[in-house]
């Protein structure tokens, strides 16, 4: 600390401002604040990468890392917030947008994918710039930040739009704003009649746990039900810190949890992940997703073969409680979102019997019912025999799968729309 600023009191440090006003920016700082001189050639090849992806790195998330000469370069924090020329190796399959979050906006800052919930970009700030973020095309971009004209304009998309009941707030960070204005923000969702649920997705609570203020809980726990969800991606980052920053949260009955990214090089080890999911637990986060690092520009280094990602899970299921269990899932190239990854547990079955193995190799079987009469389903819910007493299906239309199952859809086949058969058909009329 003293290092960084030879005035600054504990009390600085623990505050939140304080540690933005002194993150790290550049590799010269980082070298003079870590005290390892790096050679000519390496400081060259850092700043080339800092000039197309920036640096910010806090203080508190600077003090986690093991500086070593022999162990820095394999240390998971270190590795997850200062540059590596690796990043400069941006590769044939990489994408700028790999989501399609932009094409996928009806207005500035909103992606509206799924057809009950929305992504509301209300930050483009954050105490930390992750090496492995998936928007790195516009994280720390000062011509891209969020004008309030933009944000009232997501808010009225949301108001027009009465199937939206989800509303996820990201970013960027979004507690990077003021209290003020989150709560502002918090305050017109909550308005809107057909909300029911606001998230929040932040990094705070692992790289600037000092942000979970009193005053901000204060303000987040008006708006219930709020979820919020963060972004531990190693045991290291659960510090008594973060600690206290979850304590916070959860006593003031915000559920969280936890979306990890598999890393090479960072968690990418059954044993590293089973203490992750645990410790989280215990400290009242439910591990929630366990994403495939997308394909974002720059990332190739962190990523694994999705086979990684898949023992790990055989590593999870059946070995932790079932709560301690995220769901693997790639974020789908192109804007198909999530789709979930799991080892495969249903092995074969017959009219009569399931087939099934458990986390030991077990084999077992699951015997069907003799008799079942399915309830089809013409849509006319006045006349189901099922009691439809919180009825909100009005607007409910199914797709893709669930298209061909419905009872009540005639839909017989998904074609891809360039499908070289039905073309030819179309073109011999």
């Amino acid at each position: 600390m003293k290092a960084i600023d030879p005035g600054a009191t504990v009390a600085d440090w623990r505050n939140w401002k304080w540690q933005l006003r002194h993150c790290v920016r550049d590799t010269e700082t980082f070298e003079k604040w870590m005290e390892v001189p790096f050679g000519m050639e390496q400081r060259r090849r850092f700043e080339m990468t800092e000039a197309k992806f920036p640096i910010s790195i806090t203080p508190y998330y600077l003090s986690l890392i093991n500086n070593t000469e022999n162990e820095m370069s394999f240390d998971p924090v270190f590795r997850q917030c200062f540059p590596s020329p690796l990043e400069l190796n941006v590769v044939t399959d990489d994408m700028a947008d790999p989501l399609h979050e932009d094409r996928d906006s009806p207005v500035q800052g909103v992606t509206h994918r799924y057809p009950d919930r929305i992504l509301f970009l209300v930050s483009n700030m954050c105490a930390m710039y992750c090496r492995h973020c998936t928007r790195k095309r516009r994280v720390g971009d000062a011509d891209s930040i969020p004008t309030q004209k933009e944000i009232m304009e997501g808010l009225d998309y949301i108001r027009q739009t009465p199937r939206i009941r989800d509303v996820l707030l990201s970013g960027g960070d979004p507690l990077m704003l003021s209290d003020d204005y989150l709560g502002w923000i918090l305050s017109e969702l909550r308005s809107i009649r057909h909300i029911e649920i606001i998230r929040i997705g932040t990094r705070t609570p692992v790289v600037l746990p000092y942000r979970i203020t009193d005053n901000l809980v204060s303000i987040l726990k008006k708006y219930h039900p709020l979820w919020l969800n963060t972004h531990f991606n190693h045991p290291r980052e659960l510090t008594g810190s973060s600690r206290a920053a979850l304590n916070k949260l959860a006593n003031a009955g915000i559920p969280l949890g936890n979306q990890s990214v598999l890393l090479a090089g960072v968690n990418d080890c059954t044993h590293i992940m089973r203490t992750l999911v645990n410790a989280l637990a215990a400290n009242r986060v439910r591990p929630y997703y366990l994403y495939q690092c997308d394909l974002s520009e720059g990332l190739s280094h962190f990523r694994t073969p999705i086979g990684k990602g898949i023992e790990i899970m055989e590593s999870l299921i059946g070995h932790t409680s079932g709560l301690c269990v995220p769901t693997y899932v790639i974020d789908a190239p192109g804007g198909g979102g999530k789709i979930p990854v799991m080892p495969n547990y249903l092995i074969s079955w017959s009219p009569t019997k399931v087939v099934l193995r458990n986390y030991e190799g077990v084999i077992t079987t699951y015997k069907e019912p003799d008799t079942y009469e399915p309830i089809i389903c013409n849509r006319d819910c006045t006349s189901c025999v099922l009691q439809h007493e919180n009825d909100d299906t009005e607007d409910y239309k199914a797709l893709g799968i669930g298209k061909l199952l419905d009872d009540y859809d005639k839909t017989i086949s998904l074609i891809p729309a360039d499908n070289e058969r039905h073309a030819r058909r179309d073109l011999q009329g």
